[in-house]
């Protein structure tokens, strides 16, 4: 299915250029932008997986992941084909590194909007997620599912890898409710050169949406064995989240060989754990590692006086606090959405 963009201005000879995200594509009749799913048919952009996700499915929040808004909690999840990056080590690279297909016909299972939210409120389900690809691509599908959402009392969420532009962060920041973003890495080469992309838009992002909105936002860094794990990138890094703003939680991830990075090791749990110390030592008061079993860093603890307040394995969730907002134990303030 196809829905003419809403972020998008006229060219020269039929051309039109997309203001969705940060590469503000120049396409040519016929062709699409570099996440092959915005093209130009006769001189209009359209985005043509609208309605039409490849993936649609019922998931628990953390495993956005997202640690501090409503944890416990159900969020369905959809995404299509197409990113605007192009990483090298992406996990999901069957979705979001397909250019080559016919949108001419069927790509996805049809699932519009109203149908999305109509079985969010049949099935009880708070939260609808953006997920599994890049939602920026995708953007008038996320648009127009978020403000019925919206309107229903369910909240939205993008996972997001924070490359899209200030007129998109804009448009969808009213009906958006949390985001987790990657920053892949705290170094612009690693960004040009294994993703396609900078890393300035994203701290940019970042910074908006943290310091400007209600949005609540988290932080997830997938850690690559001699390409983003230095003790050096990593303090810069965890230094610049705390000036953004500490209460940020930071998901360190372990890498896995995928897609077209194979040469690599999987991350050693030693990474994960230094770059665990690096991030409290900075100064950031929530820190946790993913992809691992290790619950005690997967769960979460007061920063005040160090109590647990909610337990996790892998993706289960036990609660063992129920002063929502607030340390039962020291008072100390808890950042998050709790209910």
């Amino acid at each position: 299915m196809r829905k003419v963009s809403y972020l998008s201005r006229g060219l020269a000879d039929d051309a039109v250029q997309c203001q969705a995200c940060e590469h503000f594509c120049a396409i040519e009749v016929g062709a699409s932008g570099r996440c092959g799913v915005r093209r130009n048919i006769d001189g209009e952009l359209h985005l043509v997986v609208y309605g039409e996700p490849i993936a649609a499915h019922v998931d628990p929040i953390e495993k956005k992941p997202l640690f501090h808004f409503l944890p416990g909690g159900s969020v369905f999840s959809i995404g299509t084909f197409g990113c605007n990056f192009r990483c090298s080590f992406c996990q999901n690279w069957q979705m979001s590194q397909t250019r080559d297909f016919d949108d001419q016909r069927h790509i996805g299972q049809p699932f519009e909007p109203q149908a999305i939210v109509d079985l969010c409120v049949r099935d009880d389900i708070p939260m609808i997620a953006y997920t599994y690809n890049e939602p920026t691509v995708f953007f008038e599908y996320t648009y127009d599912t978020a403000r019925l959402a919206h309107e229903r009392g369910i909240k939205n969420i993008y996972v997001s890898n924070g490359y899209m532009s200030e007129a998109a962060l804009n448009r969808i920041e009213p009906y958006l409710d949390a985001i987790n973003v990657d920053l892949k890495a705290f170094d612009d080469g690693f960004y040009r050169e294994q993703c396609g992309a900078r890393l300035a838009p994203v701290k940019r992002n970042i910074a908006h949406i943290a310091q400007n909105t209600d949005v609540w936002i988290e932080v997830t860094t997938l850690l690559i064995p001699g390409l983003n794990d230095s003790e050096a990138e990593i303090q810069a890094m965890v230094e610049w989240l705390v000036s953004v703003d500490p209460d940020i939680p930071w998901h360190i991830s372990a890498f896995h060989p995928d897609y077209k990075m194979l040469d690599r090791p999987p991350t050693p749990h030693t990474s994960l754990m230094r770059a665990y110390e690096l991030g409290r030592q900075a100064g950031l008061r929530y820190v946790y590692m993913g992809n691992v079993a290790d619950s005690e860093r997967g769960s979460t603890r007061c920063p005040g006086c160090g109590r647990l307040l909610v337990q996790r394995d892998w993706y289960r969730v036990r609660e063992v606090w129920r002063h929502r907002g607030v340390c039962p134990h020291c008072e100390q303030s808890i950042a998050g959405v709790w209910s």
